[in-house]
């Protein structure tokens, strides 16, 4: 898929590669679902990771001096704002070996360093915090990254994520610390802007200090 390097909205600190605005998901596959190829999640900055970003940039002492690890990283763009924002290492994993390239050749991009990999969460190394955007987008997704998440929480110090009121989501475990109207490409969400959250995993609350 053709992408240009451009300014992410919600964080337009950071610049990505990506498809233009008027370009949908399944454009390079003719419009068709191909279960031998992951869709380029990659190539589109999501609401989900763009709440992120901007919740990092916006409060760098979440990762400064910090292990993070972005899961299903799809760009890079929660990565690459802990980078920015401080973080002692950055590492992105993603089940698509197309998108950790397109993470390290974000990162690059914005002279920051983040270390990117095809691989689960699983296969990860320890991390002081752990961020994920709109990762819970089917059941099935959300159910095995839910699962995952719960096992990491008891040796990560903080797992944030991003969502925008998908489906999947699973609020009960989670705390909202945050909220913003996300401006979105219409040929992904058919709208142009998505209210989304920051939410902090229970398990891995700090203190009340924190609350909104």
């Amino acid at each position: 898929m053709r992408t240009e390097l451009l300014p992410v909205p919600l964080a337009p600190e950071i610049s990505l590669h990506l498809a233009g605005g008027g370009t949908g998901l399944f454009d390079a596959t003719g419009g068709e679902f191909r279960s031998d190829v992951p869709p380029p999640f990659w190539a589109f900055v999501w609401a989900g990771g763009q709440a992120l970003a901007r919740y990092v940039l916006d409060h760098p002492e979440t990762v400064t001096g910090r292990r993070v690890l972005d899961v299903a990283c799809g760009s890079g763009v929660a990565a690459i704002a802990a980078a920015r924002a401080g973080a002692a290492s950055v590492e992105a994993v993603d089940l698509d070996p197309a998108a950790a390239a397109a993470a390290e050749r974000n990162a690059a991009a914005n002279g920051v360093a983040v270390r990117a990999w095809a691989a689960d969460i699983s296969d990860a190394g320890p991390a002081d915090v752990i961020l994920a955007g709109d990762v819970f987008y089917t059941r099935s997704v959300a159910g095995a990254m839910t699962t995952a998440l719960r096992r990491a929480a008891g040796s990560t110090g903080l797992i944030l994520v991003g969502d925008p009121g998908r489906g999947y989501f699973p609020e009960r475990l989670f705390v909202r610390r945050a909220e913003y109207t996300v401006p979105v490409p219409a040929a992904l969400e058919e709208t142009d802007a998505l209210v989304t959250g920051v939410w902090e995993m229970r398990n891995t609350m700090r203190s009340s200090t924190n609350k909104l």
